[in-house]
């Protein structure tokens, strides 16, 4: 599991669905994870393991956690990147779930304040504690 200050939960990792969804990924079956260029997401994705659980977020205009994946893969340097710090990991589908997490909704949530989603909206790979990923679970299976 991936480990953050808080103990050991996972990974969020987003993208804009117009370009990538989850949707995509349940088709497919598994993609790299690549493009990643802020320093401090790509440090969280060097740290990324085989088997670590990873929170999709659709970013954009729907701003919100919609599945679970898995590493699979990886990291590896990106072999399709000129750049020497580029990293990748490969990932596959687990579940989609219930019901979205929408960012408005995790915002209202007290718990989630200190999150990097909440505190840091621009980072695009994150470390998410177990508290904040029993919560997203919680807050998925409302109605």
């Amino acid at each position: 599991m991936a480990k953050s200050a808080k103990g050991p939960g996972g990974w969020l990792f987003k993208e804009e669905p117009t370009h990538y969804s989850y949707s995509d990924l349940e088709r497919d079956g598994t993609t790299v994870w690549n493009g990643v260029d802020n320093n401090l997401a790509r440090m969280h994705l060097r740290d990324g393991k085989v088997g670590d659980r990873v929170l999709y977020y659709h970013s954009g205009t729907e701003k919100a956690v919609v599945g679970e994946m898995t590493v699979v893969e990886g990291p590896t340097a990106d072999p399709n990147s000129d750049d020497p710090k580029a990293v990748v990991v490969t990932v596959r589908p687990v579940r989609r779930l219930r019901s979205p997490v929408s960012l408005a909704r995790i915002k209202q949530e007290p718990s989630l304040a200190q999150w990097d989603l909440v505190r840091n909206s621009r980072l695009s790979v994150m470390p998410v504690s177990a508290q904040e990923w029993r919560r997203i679970e919680e807050l998925s299976q409302e109605s």
